[in-house]
């Protein structure tokens, strides 16, 4: 299931000098369950493909430990208090890999103050782990998936079990600094131009669209947040008919600063890897400014 596809560049691009720096990134695409120890199971599995030391990054799909849990309040209780089962899981995958592990989300019962959350909500962190394990960022998912989708579940409401994040997050790697997202935030244009002004050159966007949704809208919304914003988009997919009776769209995909789906998973899970190309990235915000919001002057100058 494994697509590569390449648009046209422009003659400007075309005439770029060679491309020197790269960052190899793994992308996962996952069929989870709403029990933890069956989707680690399947996770583990994924990544045995990888041989340590060979990706700088792997990026996780939202939920990727438990999709539609009802006992999501109990497992955010116990990934608060203290490293849980699931945070263990992923600090030993990067070390074991040797990479950054940008893990999705996970149900949180404590925000990042460390107060609990109310009304036996949970916050959906998307987490980032360095290759030592070291747990070094933290993003709570901001837009909440309160719509009503023609499938059979007919009647989504995120709100009902989690609390919205409040801040956007971007943090600092060996291989330039990667934005934080979650699946929905891709429906809001100014909160990528918030992340791209706070340095962001790649961004992560772990997803669970729903098959409906994602068929209409999913691809078309990843290129235009990269071509807006001049930067790599990363988004790690839930794909297939799940156990509590969601089905997600799939698709994983990488595409870059020009807009190029660069590589695409989909249907199933598995992983892909792909090579981002960070010049590629220096040369097309070089031609275009606009991602810079630009001035009626840079206006006149594109």
């Amino acid at each position: 299931h494994l697509i590569r596809r390449q648009s046209p560049r422009s003659q400007v691009l075309m005439k770029a000098p060679p491309v020197n720096e790269t960052v190899v990134v793994a992308v996962v695409q996952l069929c989870s369950s709403q029990r933890v120890s069956l989707s680690l199971a399947q996770l583990s599995s994924i990544l045995a493909e990888l041989k340590p030391g060979a990706v700088d990054a792997i990026f996780l799909p939202e939920n990727f430990a438990a999709l539609a849990a009802p006992s999501a309040h109990q497992i955010g209780l116990a990934e608060a208090e203290g490293p849980g089962l699931i945070r263990n899981f992923i600090a030993q995958k990067a070390i074991e890999t040797g990479a950054y592990i940008f893990a999705g989300t996970v149900p949180l019962a404590r925000r990042a103050d460390r107060t609990l959350v109310p009304g036996r909500k949970v916050r959906a962190a998307s987490l980032v782990f360095d290759p030592c394990g070291e747990e070094i960022a933290r993003y709570d998912k901001q837009h909440l998936f309160d719509v009503d989708v023609q499938d059979q579940i007919g009647r989504y409401r995120e709100s009902d079990t989690f609390e919205p994040g409040d801040a956007p997050r971007v943090v600092p790697t060996s291989f330039g600094t990667v934005g934080l997202s979650v699946c929905y935030d891709l429906r809001f244009p100014e909160f990528f131009t918030r992340l791209t002004a706070l340095g962001a050159e790649v961004i992560a966007v772990p997803s669970a669209f729903t098959a409906v949704t994602g068929a209409a809208h999913f691809e078309i919304l990843v290129r235009a947040r990269a071509i807006e914003n001049a930067c790599f988009l990363v988004a790690a997919c839930q794909s297939g008919g799940h156990d509590s009776g969601r089905e997600t769209f799939g698709h994983s995909m990488v595409v870059s600063p020009w807009g190029e789906v660069l590589a695409c998973r989909e249907a199933g899970p598995g992983v892909f890897i792909t090579t981002l190309d960070l010049q590629d990235l220096r040369r097309v915000r070089s031609t275009l400014p606009s991602w810079r919001r630009p001035t009626t002057a840079d206006h006149a100058s594109v």
